[in-house]
């Protein structure tokens, strides 16, 4: 028998029950996704969640498809809207199997992907500017650490100095979610990352020469750290946009716009070039760089925290002739 529960309650009660469970950002996207919900409920007179219907989820469907959503993007808005309807039906606030009839739009193959990446060549560039003109700068590091290693930059903004082992050459990845500095994955996320002699050098030298050695809140000292300690992830997001602007390591734009009266050429403006990219597109890159040189999937999966089927899905851009050369390459040695 179901108990009669408003929408609001409904959400509230999942929010702090998925509390625990989910990453904070991840928390915070559900709670944005069903605030547009609740709006539809407020607009439309809808008060009890027993009343839903297929019917009601396709006008909550066309009402959000009229704000001119990507199909990806409303895919995600009612993948959340589904699994908060599974948690309605536990509960007896909603019709059993209700969330069945909450139909997703199709998306074409590729669709729910982006390309953005940073390419090989583009990395050895943009590196090959840092070395001449930003040796061992904290930009100049950020960029290196998150192209080398290919992780997140949530997972580069919780490095500690500490995690870093100059004289072994690795660094430790800790999930630390009770001092501010989670893991998407969790524990399942804490792993150590060999590094490369070069990188390790320029590392050394960031921090001889140019790290703040700023405590954070929790008393510890950031990696890639500024003068009031631990950076925001928009510092480091900051850091990436303005050094993969084309004009900024080559001085040239590609785009054929004035240097002097381009919007991005400020640094504040670095974001609104064509060109410049988030430090995820740098992770892209990485990682298929990596399977480009061969690295087996398994140890790139290992290396960068994410899994075989999302790799191949989102992050591994090799063509279908380079995927066949490199088997071939394998087969070869059999």
């Amino acid at each position: 028998m179901l108990e009669p529960t408003t929408p609001e309650e409904a959400v509230e009660l999942y929010l702090k029950d998925r509390k625990g469970d989910l990453a904070h950002s991840t928390h915070n996207r559900h709670r944005e996704r069903l605030k547009r919900f609740l709006e539809w409920c407020d607009e439309t007179g809808f008060d009890d969640m027993n009343d839903i219907t297929g019917k009601k989820l396709l006008e909550y469907k066309q009402w959000r498809k009229a704000d001119g959503l990507a199909n990806v993007t409303l895919k995600n808005q009612l993948w959340t809207l589904r699994v908060f309807l599974q948690f309605c039906e536990s509960i007896d606030a909603a019709p059993k199997r209700i969330n069945e009839k909450m139909r997703m739009p199709d998306i074409d193959v590729g669709e729910d992907t982006r390309d953005v990446l940073v390419t090989s060549k583009e990395a050895e560039r943009i590196l090959e500017y840092c070395e001449k003109f930003e040796y061992a700068t904290p930009r100049h590091v950020t960029f290196y650490l998150l192209w080398h290693t290919g992780i997140r930059s949530g997972t580069a903004r919780a490095l500690d100095l500490s995690d870093y082992h100059s004289a072994e050459q690795y660094l430790e990845i800790l999930h630390k979610p009770e001092q501010g500095t989670p893991l998407k994955n969790k524990e399942r996320g804490e792993r150590q990352i060999t590094l490369k002699p070069e990188l390790c050098e320029v590392i050394d030298d960031y921090i001889d020469m140019h790290h703040p050695m700023a405590e954070d809140e929790h008393g510890r000292v950031p990696l890639l750290g500024t003068t009031h300690g631990r950076p925001h992830k928009t510092t480091l997001q900051f850091r990436v946009y303005t050094l993969t602007r084309p004009c900024h390591y080559t001085n040239e734009c590609p785009h054929d716009r004035d240097l002097l009266e381009c919007e991005a050429g400020n640094r504040d403006g670095a974001s609104k070039c064509p060109s410049s990219v988030s430090p995820h597109a740098v992770r892209r890159g990485s990682i298929t760089h990596h399977r480009k040189a061969e690295i087996p999937k398994d140890v790139a999966s290992e290396r960068m925290n994410v899994s075989t089927e999302v790799l191949d899905k989102h992050y591994d851009r090799r063509t279908k002739e380079e995927q066949r050369e490199a088997r071939q390459k394998y087969l070869d040695g059999l």
